[in-house]
């Protein structure tokens, strides 16, 4: 197949379900809206400069930096959201012309906003196939009516659907996507490489908690870094670890504000053997969000033995049942979350058995071995 996708380059999780078309001797294709240099074998790759976004922010680093400085995630958001939406035509119509050039049997867009939105308007004359992740339908289209209007555009124009959770499959008909066009359910990585993530050999002697989930617009941190003083309150030898916040003004301001320096490491952006490393000594892996579908890192922390506490959301409730292999707590309570990691820590008996339900769910459901070729079969049947 001749694939062209349209996708974050710089994205792990993106990157990861397109190797495998590489790897299965595909001629494959990227554009992305961000300057990247993936490392990975493609047939082409092309930045498309799209107004407010990648390659024009990157242009403007002082600028970009100063705002990074300035605002939190969720204020970066909302004004990427009004801004964006204004700049699509231009991008879509170059879009069209590469499109055009290459002939590709399928082009896939990896999520609504912003991808999706360029591909539908773009028009391509062969199958469209539309990713939507964790926010795409619940954060972005609460945001105006253009992004509202442009989501719904985008999934009328789909000729295919991908969603990671079956909350967004029933979402997107609401939005538009046809009750008779083809459509499947699969981790948005395309699951977990199990050879990598998988539970370690050296025990947990140190109790450490692990928040992957880093500076986004939906992750509750303030409800994560305000439990933090009550968890220490009664364990003072946790250690809480922070994959892709060191160096974030953000971050050192909730160190700051709630006084607990002392007890949290803010570490760079991690490779996915030092993810996998980090996940196989956290007792318990935290990741409070208001807004989610089936989050990656949550899949891979449940594949190494990790106990996972997430936000108490419906998508969520398709992966952790509370109580028996996770906990699920109201995204706003710094509280709950609190005794929810205390009652992890201190309860071993809960971890292990937690631990060998999530290493049958992984295996069953989100194993890249067996999501992967369904993923395949799904691009031959939208060719046919």
């Amino acid at each position: 197949m001749r694939l062209l996708f349209l996708a974050d380059g710089r994205s792990p999780i993106a990157l990861n379900w397109i190797a495998y078309f590489i790897e299965s001797g595909d001629e494959v294709h990227l554009v992305s809206l961000y300057p990247c240099q993936p490392n990975l074998p493609f047939a082409s790759v092309r930045c498309l400069p799209t107004p407010f976004l990648g390659g024009e922010i990157a242009a403007q680093s002082a600028q970009a930096n100063v705002l990074r400085h300035l605002l939190p995630a969720r204020w970066r958001t909302k004004l990427r959201q009004q801004l964006v939406p204004l700049g699509l035509r231009r991008p879509a119509q170059q879009l069209r012309e590469w499109i055009e050039h290459l002939q590709p049997d399928l082009v896939h867009a990896m999520r609504i906003p912003y991808e999706g939105m360029i591909a539908a308007l773009a028009q391509p004359p062969c199958p469209l196939l539309i990713s939507v992740w964790g926010n795409d339908l619940t954060l972005h289209v609460a945001a105006n009516s253009l992004i509202r209007k442009l989501s719904r555009q985008t999934l009328a124009q789909a000729d295919g659907l991908h969603t990671d959770c079956v909350r967004d499959q029933r979402l997107a008909h609401e939005w538009g996507f046809a009750q008779n066009k083809p459509s499947i359910v699969l981790p948005g990585a395309g699951g977990v490489q199990r050879h990598l993530f998988h539970p370690g050999e050296n025990a947990k002697t140190q109790p450490i908690v692990v928040n992957p989930r880093g500076l986004r617009a939906y992750v509750r941190n303030d409800t994560f870094f305000g439990a933090i003083p009550i968890v220490r309150q009664a364990m003072p030898t946790v250690r809480f670890l922070c994959p892709s916040m060191q160096g974030e003004p953000e971050a050192q301001r909730w160190l700051l504000r709630e006084q607990v320096a002392e007890a949290v490491e803010l570490l760079p952006r991690l490779s996915r053997p030092a993810m996998a490393a980090l996940f196989q000594q956290a007792a318990v892996t935290v990741s409070i969000t208001e807004h989610d579908g089936t989050p990656n890192t949550l899949l891979e922390a449940m594949a190494c033995g990790s106990f996972p506490i997430a936000g108490d959301l419906e998508s969520l409730r398709e992966w952790i049942t509370p109580g028996v292999n996770g906990d699920l707590v109201s995204p706003d309570d710094r509280q709950g979350l609190a005794f929810a990691i205390l009652c992890a820590l201190e309860n071993e008996q809960l971890r292990q058995k937690a631990q060998a339900i999530n290493q049958e769910l992984i295996a069953q459901r989100a194993d890249y071995a067996r999501v992967m070729p369904q993923a395949r079969d799904f691009y031959r049947s939208l060719l046919t």
